[in-house]
């Protein structure tokens, strides 16, 4: 009897703990319209960036099948390709979707060219080999599919989230499981923005439509972004909230600001001029629809909280936090580089790296090869085994300078989290620390630095 009360009450505790699951699957279940800067030389319809989605409810048992979520995971980006074997819409998880890597303590700290192709083809190898194979000669094959991974190194991406339920979610992946996922690609007509609007109306029918007059009836990535913060406004029972996912600090060129057609085509020198000189009226009326659409108005980065690997959004750095850091990464590269005063960090360790081989430690994190001398050394490029390697502390050093100065001079400061710069200065002074005699011997003393960078920092503002 006692045996069939405690298996009577183990099953009690089990439905119990899945209701309590299920809950906050419920709660926590959302889509996010994700507004993706561009990147690259631009032309007339390419500065409009892309548009994805991300269904925090949704998995994938494939690329191309979906699924509801387990406990623990974390969902799936679904959006339209051009030219990846034939597909209409592919799901990546979310952690390799923004940085080619499975788990958050694998996004290396400083990317470029090589560590980006690197960390794209292993991540195809592993797990995308059905829908994009290897080339005839066994090498990396070309085409679009990279941007299925890795999104994160190429550019700044925008987050417009909206609360879900489990029936929808459900709902969504019997009706995309169900449907030819056949190739529709058009750039007017059937793109990447039409689909992501397609998603979101899925949820909340007529929510986003496009612009006939801002865009030229063509449905673009920032029109999506504009309509679904008004949509929200007027629905205020609608939990919406803003998030900036930006991108990974390293040599790869910065994206640039997101702009809908009309916006593109008079921000654009090489179109609008010469359309100005030929026809002063035509000129003329496209900034009128510029003006009068509030097109240049929509700030996608406003009131919007900072992605965290692995961790939940925070708010950006305030602005005198920000300024004292950068104050303090300036002082610190002066005194440490005397010789170069106009040296920058993030360069300078850029072209270090590019001669570097790339790998993975036995963890899967990645890491550098570097020839330092005679001897071959092993760099650490995470967080987590940046310590670990063989490296001289002052290459490590190095190497965090490069990433603070990456992260705190770029375009918008509204993308720089504390957590990450508080454990980028953390990381930097432990280098410091043991490389004492060293730094003593190179940099010219200050008395208002003290040993306590990160402190000094946090402490010593105006």
């Amino acid at each position: 009897m006692l045996s069939r009360h405690i298996q009577s009450m183990r099953r009690v505790l089990g439905t119990l703990a899945l209701m309590i699951l299920a809950c906050a699957s419920a709660a926590t279940a959302s889509a996010t319209l994700l507004l993706e800067e561009p990147y690259g030389k631009l032309g007339f319809f390419t500065a409009t960036g892309h548009a994805a989605v991300y269904l925090s409810g949704v998995c994938a048992e494939t690329p191309v099948i979906l699924r509801r979520c387990a406990p623990g995971e974390t969902g799936v980006v679904i959006s339209r390709y051009d030219g990846v074997d034939g597909y209409d819409w592919i799901a990546i998880p979310l952690v390799p979707y923004l940085y080619a890597v499975e788990r958050p303590e694998d996004v290396p700290l400083f990317a470029d060219a090589r560590m980006t192709a690197f960390l794209r083809d292993r991540y195809r190898r592993k797990y995308l080999e059905d829908i994009v194979p290897d080339a005839k000669n066994g090498q990396t094959p070309g085409g679009n599919w990279y941007e299925l991974v890795g999104s994160s190194y190429d550019r700044t991406i925008y987050g417009f989230e909206i609360e879900t339920t489990p029936e929808q979610d459900a709902a969504l992946i019997r009706k995309l499981n169900a449907s030819p996922n056949q190739s529709h690609f058009r750039t007017v007509s059937k793109n990447c923005a039409d689909f992501a609007k397609d998603i979101i109306n899925f949820y909340y029918p007529k929510a986003l439509h496009r612009s006939v007059v801002a865009d030229v009836g063509i449905t673009t990535p920032k029109q999506m972004a504009k309509g679904l913060t008004k949509y929200c406004a007027h629905h205020p029972q609608i939990h919406f909230s803003r998030l900036i996912i930006p991108q990974v600090p390293g040599s790869m060129p910065r994206s640039s600001a997101v702009h809908g057609v009309v916006e593109s085509f008079l921000k654009s020198k090489k179109y609008f001029v010469p359309s100005a000189v030929v026809s002063p009226i035509f000129a003329g009326c496209v900034f009128a629809v510029y003006e009068g659409t509030g097109a240049g108005r929509f700030e996608p980065g406003r009131d919007a909280k900072v992605y965290v690997v692995g961790g939940d959004p925070e708010p950006p750095l305030d602005h005198e936090d920000l300024r004292a850091y950068q104050l303090e990464l300036k002082h610190l590269l002066a005194g440490a580089y005397p010789e170069t005063s106009a040296r920058r960090a993030d360069r300078a360790w850029g072209k270090l790296q590019s001669r570097a081989e790339v790998d993975v430690d036995d963890q899967g994190r990645p890491v550098l090869e570097m020839e330092v001398g005679d001897n071959l050394i092993e760099v650490g490029d995470t967080a987590d085994n940046i310590m670990d390697g063989t490296a001289p502390p002052q290459l490590l050093r190095q190497l965090l300078e490069a990433r603070l100065e990456s992260e705190l001079l770029r375009r918008s400061p509204r993308g720089i989290s504390e957590t990450a710069i508080d454990r980028d200065w953390n990381l930097l002074q432990q280098t410091m620390e043991e490389n004492d005699s060293s730094l003593a011997s190179r940099s010219t003393p200050r008395s208002d630095v003290r040993p306590d960078m990160r402190a000094d920092v946090r402490g010593n503002r105006p």
